[in-house]
């Protein structure tokens, strides 16, 4: 089994439009959808990008995807990078494919020079929950938003892929 993660190309949108659907599914959020293939592609790929996209795929196969953006933190005054979704399709999950995915956006956030990697999880999503505490991330009060930094940053950024 070979996992391969890469940057996302515009002709990528019908398939993160995909993996929106599904993720939206599984959180049954369907109903909140309104992103079109149109959308992702201005704002995603247009002249003034407000996010990046990754791509992994299991054998060759597009099997998740992660979307980030910078935010900043005014009390140390440098950027951070937020986790907007992180989706694996589940034939595809237990394969070490989320994990390369969270990986890869830390590495993008160390190289970066960001100071912290910020999510936010549904707090009825124990599997999630589980599964990025045991990656060294920490739930933050009521808001349920999981932050890594220092140690636990750098060593998620060292995990290899493949």
């Amino acid at each position: 089994m070979k996992l391969a993660i890469r940057p996302a190309t515009a002709a990528d949108v019908p398939l993160i439009l995909q993996f929106i659907c599904e993720l939206a599914d599984y959180e049954h959020l369907t109903h909140e959808v309104t992103a079109t293939e149109e959308k992702l592609r201005a704002t995603l790929f247009g002249p003034r990008p407000f996010a990046e996209a990754l791509i992994g795929s299991v054998d060759g196969v597009p099997a998740g995807f992660a979307v980030y953006l910078h935010n900043y933190s005014t009390f140390v005054a440098q950027p951070g990078l937020y986790l907007e979704d992180l989706f694996v399709r589940p034939p595809f999950r237990k394969l070490g494919l989320g994990k390369a995915l969270i990986a890869a956006v830390a590495r993008i956030a160390v190289e970066r020079g960001c100071v912290r990697y910020e999510w936010s999880v549904l707090d009825w999503n124990t599997p999630s929950i589980r599964f990025y505490e045991r990656l060294g991330a920490e739930l933050h009060g009521d808001w349920r938003r999981m932050r890594m930094t220092g140690a636990a940053l750098e060593r998620l950024a060292q995990v290899a892929v493949g």
